[in-house]
């Protein structure tokens, strides 16, 4: 299977399975809000507080590894520019297909490494908050 098809059959796969963790998290939290009303026990407090953390650490390492992964692309794609420039009788230039192909490879390894975070920690919580049992 090429690259760039096992690359966005994993996406679609991780999307998909965000679109179910995320809202089970999202309904089990909700429910957990409403049952403790205006004065939450400890233990809901810490999970309220780790809702938060968890959330602002997973979006900052999406971003910190899609601008990672961005300027390795970029990175990649000035070094062949410069090579076909300066050395143009080392290697034919390439197709405007096998161009769009690679920017669209890029494309989804930017989106990968943006997801993986968010996705990771997701299905984690789906996990463990599908274990524990509703207490106030």
């Amino acid at each position: 299977m090429p690259k760039r098809q096992t690359q966005s059959l994993s996406l679609a796969r991780k999307t998909a399975e965000l679109s179910i963790a995320a809202p089970l998290v999202v309904s089990h939290r909700l429910a957990r809000m409403a049952a403790a009303g205006a004065n939450p026990s400890a233990r809901n407090s810490a999970e309220f507080r780790r809702m938060f953390d968890e959330k602002t650490v997973a979006f900052s390492q999406a971003w910190n590894a899609m601008a990672l992964q961005t300027l390795r692309a970029n990175q990649a794609f000035a070094s062949a520019a410069f090579r076909s420039l300066m050395f143009p009788w080392m290697k034919s230039p390439r197709s405007a297909s096998a161009l769009a192909a690679s920017f669209q490879s890029a494309t989804w390894g930017i989106l990968a490494k943006g997801l993986a975070p968010v996705h990771g920690k997701a299905m984690a919580n789906a996990k463990r908050l599908g274990r524990s049992r509703k207490q106030p």
